[in-house]
């Protein structure tokens, strides 16, 4: 019966980590979509090409803001089962039709210039629920030892679509924008519905979990996790998004770049599933750590390299470490969590990654990479970012062990 009761439990595990998998990979398709067609139904609307990035800017901050705040609601509605999937359908259900009509308004003209806005302004604050509070499912029920492989097949979808869209611009450029706006608002919409499926299921096939807490200050160990968050997003940011495609045409032409940049996306999903095994047993901070000193390394590879086969090898290295460090955050996050902050940690973890690609964004609209006395320190901040946090992480993960070597010494064990 225990046997029976533990495969069930495997397989119902196996499946939200793949739901999860298949949210996150309809969600991010969802968001390459929108940046390939935003100039041009900002254009139908009467809106400069100047100010794509301001709203692109807008969008970040908006979710800076919503996801930790979306978090903290998964918190409190995950105690009573059924009520978080509720939540998401609804909520999604408001995103997905906010995103399908924008297409359409933008077809108007000029005159629908403001609900134009308005669609991106629900459509951003609303889509932050499909961030965080499904991945609270993870930390309210699963054991903690199941939380790394499952927080890795999680992020499996996110790392699937950033290896497949440099593909997914090259071909609906010149499309109509409201089929493909259509088909991933329906997936993404499915896809969320089937949540409160999978809540009933890992509910039935697990302990409950605690009641919430109240709302408490975040203490020193979350508030340094969460700034070395911002580092290493901030770091992610201009090394992948800014550096890469400059370094590749070095080597290569402009069309071969839908073929090279999605190495950066092998490593990741490659790396993630062994990492997952070193988190199980030494948690998410010291993987995190050790795997921002690897990845400033390869960075600092990539920008040395001499040769193409150099960079891909460096590429795919960043790539794996970006993969160890996303998964282990998620993982560290439910954990430093745990005690009924699971979605609030989250919800901040998905907030730095926000608040990384604004800046990013924000540095793009300054002109920065064009400034020739900026260009050296836009190369090596990447590096700088994920060695300074990679080495806060591994002493606070350091000290982390040494206080529980000390507190089992103090009892006797």
């Amino acid at each position: 019966m225990a046997t029976t009761q533990l495969s069930a439990g495997t397989a119902t595990a196996n499946r939200t980590g793949l739901y999860l998998a298949v949210l996150q990979l309809a969600f991010t398709l969802g968001w390459t979509t929108y940046v390939i067609y935003l100039p041009k139904l900002a254009a139908e609307v009467g809106i400069a090409p100047s100010a794509v990035i301001l709203i692109l800017m807008l969008d970040q901050a908006i979710f800076t803001i919503a996801d930790t705040a979306m978090g903290i609601a998964a918190d409190r509605l995950a105690p009573h089962v059924g009520r978080l999937g509720l939540f998401v359908g609804l909520v999604a259900a408001i995103s997905c039709g906010a995103f399908v009509a924008l297409p359409f308004v933008a077809g108007v003209g000029a005159a629908a210039q403001v609900w134009f806005i308005a669609l991106i302004v629900v459509w951003s604050i609303t889509s932050s629920a499909l961030r965080a509070p499904p991945l609270t499912l993870l930390g309210k029920y699963r054991a903690r030892p199941q939380v790394p492989f499952l927080a890795a097949l999680a992020m499996l979808g996110y790392g699937v679509a950033g290896a497949v869209s440099p593909y997914l611009g090259v071909v609906m450029r010149e499309h109509d924008a409201r089929l493909p706006f259509v088909i991933s608002s329906v997936v993404l919409l499915l896809t969320a519905l089937g949540l409160s499926r999978i809540e009933h299921d890992v509910a039935r096939d697990t302990s409950p979990p605690t009641p919430a807490e109240a709302a408490k200050p975040l203490g020193l160990v979350p508030i340094i996790f969460i700034v070395a968050m911002v580092a290493l997003a901030l770091g992610f940011q201009l090394h992948f998004a800014m550096n890469s495609a400059p370094s590749y045409l070095r080597f290569a032409r402009p069309d071969e770049l839908p073929w090279l940049m999605p190495v950066f996306w092998i490593g990741f999903n490659i790396a993630m599933f062994p990492a997952s095994l070193v988190v199980k047993h030494r948690g998410g901070l010291i993987v995190m750590g050790a795997a921002g000193l690897l990845g400033a390394a390869a960075i600092a590879a990539a920008e040395l390299a001499g040769s193409l086969n150099t960079l891909i090898a460096a590429q795919f290295l960043a790539g794996a470490a970006w993969g160890c460090m996303l998964m282990s955050a998620v993982s560290a996050a439910l954990a430093i969590g745990s005690t009924g902050a699971e979605g609030k940690v989250t919800g901040l973890v998905f907030s730095a990654l926000a608040l990384g690609t604004f800046a990013r964004m924000a540095a793009v609209a300054g002109g920065l990479q064009k400034m020739p006395d900026y260009v050296p320190l836009l190369h090596w901040a990447p590096v700088a970012c994920w060695s300074v946090a990679g080495a806060g992480l591994l002493v606070i993960a350091a000290a982390r062990l040494q206080g529980g070597a000390h507190l089992k010494a103090s009892a006797g064990e």
